[in-house]
């Protein structure tokens, strides 16, 4: 096979598409490659269907460390399960394929994605939405379209596209777009409370590169041929339609109206047996075409109903947000709390609030390992939906609504200097009926606030539907699990009352136009304004005292080069501290020092032994000193912390002392003046005498015995002159 690549000029930068070279006994194999990143992408599928229902298709995405030059952490020394990152870019390769695929296509598909080089400059992620597009497309599996994926940033007002690392970190958005020539597929991102045209308009940016990302898929194309695409079997007719639609088609109506998850479950449920035992086989068993085709009606009966009435399910219309309760604190030893019921979804939302030690270590493939103070966790039992579950790993959805989530309230939290916390955020869903991961959103933000964080704004998130036929629509606030199932489009928005926060779309059908993400956003708005009214009238503003169960964290800034005084050698000094006051004492390269403790007593301690060590002794300053050695020449006195001076014999009294011990003890405590720090060697001169009202009847004494130093001064100045001449007078004889 002959090699072929195709390139063009992005955000100053090549990206390029390549085949011929690796994988060729995949389906369909390319390489994608932006700077030095490359990720290798194949495509493999079984030519025979399988029974199924559903489109069997598997995405894999693997970093290889030897990409960016690193040998694998831990005792194996190898690649281990994917990290969170690569399970997230699952996902992100996945949702804008999947619905592309053509209907009744059963057939067992792989895509898999192996980033073999990583540079510090670009992500593979977006990079291998495209090169999916472009395996398939080189390989003989049906896919009628070409997709592409687009990042795009926006850095002092401009749009960027595929930006570097180093340009999102100066970015208000990190928006990944995918599409095809003609509509939008595939939205996420994050974004500092942007408005929503401002979004808008950073879509449409990416759309004029998904464009030109396709016409380079089609160049390749062009170069390299296709392969045969197979040729599927028709979907049969389903003849039992017409049968079914007369058995349970007047009573279908009534049971998808039925208010209640489980009550129009059971009235559905009803309706399935009857066909059951009106269609069978000749066997007596039921006819599997017989419930296709109740399945089908049940969908088409639901959404006739929304389009042609403007009526749900549940009875609401079209825009109406489910009943909302909130209960806060209601978790007596978590750090904060929070139950939010939205209809028949509920979400505990809990935080819980830790020091330095607690930060996550994030090792990504680009770029060197980082720490990270906030962290979101989502869990879905499956109790929440009246299940017996198998409680396994986290898998791919508990990964991806939890990253939403936590997406959406990193814009708020407060900054490091105002509250210096490690925060770790967990929603357990207890009860299911769509948007589970909208409600995580409002309730791990009421238990930020329940737990005293100084959040910048309150953030709440709502799901929109749609329901489109030919030229008529219906975008449907705040979904219900059966709207979201039999629905074409999940759309979740959150964000304050300023603007958007975070944002995941994912479609069932070809795509989504500008005119229907308008109409989607404005409602999304009005919804979300509706929720952070009732969120603020629960919780207007954080609460001013923390849980007594929760650590108090104090920082205090000391000078980087001062970093090895604190510590000491072998930690000894910072050991000390901490063994002394039962706090926990961290510092990072930067100086900040990070003084965590249940007891506010203990914290208090701690940081005024650190401000003490940070002091520079200051002449003439009186200090509260305590004797630590005794000599026979005085005694060595701390001063302040980790700093000890001498206090001289001469400087304890105004009368002369024999003995150090005869005045001060090992351990006492008193008030010394610093009179001298030696230039040179840095050691600290004492004087407790200083201090100490002259005894009546001594004024003279003193000042005879400073004229008799100054007369005995004189009188060695007289000898020194003396040395002087005789030192003359032996250069006189040599």
């Amino acid at each position: 096979m002959e090699k072929h690549v195709v390139s063009l000029e992005m955000n100053g930068t090549t990206f390029s598409l390549e085949t011929g070279r690796m994988a060729k006994q995949a389906n369909g194999s390319c390489i994608v490659r932006m700077g030095d990143t490359m990720s290798l992408m194949t495509v493999t599928a079984d030519k025979n269907p399988s029974d199924r229902d559903f489109l069997p298709l598997f995405v894999e995405y693997r970093n290889k460390t030897y990409a960016a030059g690193k040998i694998p952490g831990g005792f194996f020394k190898r690649e281990a399960r994917p990290t969170e990152r690569e399970t997230l870019t699952c996902r992100l390769i996945d949702r804008p394929l999947r619905p592309m695929f053509p209907d009744g296509y059963r057939h067992e598909t792989q895509v898999v994605a192996f980033i073999i080089s990583a540079d510090t400059e670009f992500h593979a992620d977006t990079l291998s939405i495209t090169g999916a597009s472009m395996a398939l497309n080189l390989s003989d599996v049906p896919f009628p379209e070409i997709v592409s994926g687009v990042r795009v940033a926006e850095v002092e007002g401009e749009f960027i596209p595929n930006p570097s690392i180093a340009q999102l970190e100066d970015s208000t958005m990190d928006l990944i777009v995918a599409g095809t020539d003609d509509i939008i597929c595939m939205i996420e991102g994050e974004c500092d409370e942007i408005p929503e045209d401002r979004l808008l308009d950073a879509i449409e940016f990416a759309h004029i590169w998904i464009k030109k990302l396709n016409g380079l898929q089609r160049e390749l194309l062009e170069k390299a041929g296709s392969k045969p695409k197979w040729v599927l079997a028709p979907t049969p007719e389903n003849t039992q339609i017409d049968k079914v639609t007369g058995l349970v088609g007047a009573e279908l109506k009534d049971a998808i109206v039925v208010k209640g998850k489980f009550e129009r479950a059971e009235a559905l449920s009803a309706l399935k047996a009857k066909v059951k035992e009106n269609c069978t086989l000749e066997d007596g068993t039921p006819d599997p075409e017989a419930l296709a085709a109740f399945s089908k009606i049940e969908k088409q009966t639901m959404r006739e109903m929304i389009l042609t009435e403007k009526k749900r399910t549940d009875g609401r219309d079209l825009t109406t947000v489910r009943p909302i309760t909130i209960e806060t604190g209601i978790l007596p030893r978590a750090h904060g709390s929070c139950l939010f019921t939205r209809g028949e979804t509920q979400a505990l939302g809990t935080v819980t609030l830790g020091s330095k030690q607690a930060e996550q270590r994030i090792e990504p493939l680009n770029g060197e390992q980082y720490w990270s103070k906030y962290y979101l966790h989502y869990n879905f039992p499956p109790f929440s939906v009246g299940e017996v579950g198998r409680y396994s790993g986290t898998g791919r959805r508990e990964i991806g609504h939890g990253k939403l989530a936590e997406r959406a309230i990193a814009p708020i939290l407060p900054d490091l200097e105002e509250f210096p916390y490690t925060i770790r955020l967990v929603s357990d869903i207890l009860e299911s009926n769509g948007s589970s991961s909208m409600a995580t959103v409002c309730a791990c933000c009421l238990s930020l606030m329940d737990a005293g964080a100084p959040v910048k704004a309150p953030v709440a998130g709502v799901a929109m539907g749609l329901i489109k036929e030919d030229d008529r629509i219906a975008v449907l606030t705040d979904i219900l699990g059966v709207e979201d199932h039999l629905g074409d489009m999940d759309f979740k928005v959150t964000g304050t009352r300023k603007g958007i926060t975070a944002f995941q779309l994912d479609t069932k059908i070809a795509g989504i136009s500008r005119e229907i993400m308008t109409q989607a956003l404005t409602e999304a708005k009005n919804a979300r304004d509706h929720i952070l009214g009732l969120m603020e009238e629960a919780m207007p503003t954080h609460r001013e005292t923390m849980s007594p169960y929760a650590p108090k964290i104090e920082t205090i800034q000391i000078p980087v080069k001062k970093i090895g005084q604190l510590i000491g050698p072998g930690g000894k000094v910072i050991k000390k501290i901490q063994e002394d006051t039962g706090a926990t004492i961290e510092v990072d390269d930067e100086g900040m020092v990070f003084v965590s403790s249940v007891d506010q007593a203990a914290g208090a301690a701690a940081l005024a032994f650190i401000e003490g060590l940070m002091a520079e002794p200051e002449v003439g300053k009186v200090y509260k000193g305590t004797v630590k050695t005794i000599v026979d020449f005085g005694a060595f006195v701390e001063f302040l912390p980790g700093k000890d001076g001498l206090l001289h014999i001469s400087e304890l009294e105004h009368f002369r002392v024999g003995n150090v011990e005869d005045v001060l003890q090992l351990g006492d405590e008193i008030e010394v003046k610093l009179v001298e720090v030696d230039s040179r060697t840095g050691k600290v001169r004492l004087s407790r005498k200083a201090l100490l009202p002259v005894p009546e009847g001594m004024e003279n004494v003193q000042q005879d015995r400073g004229g008799d130093r100054g007369g005995r001064g004189g009188d060695r100045g007289g000898r020194g002159g003396r040395g002087g001449d005789r030192g003359g007078r032996g250069g006189g004889r040599r």
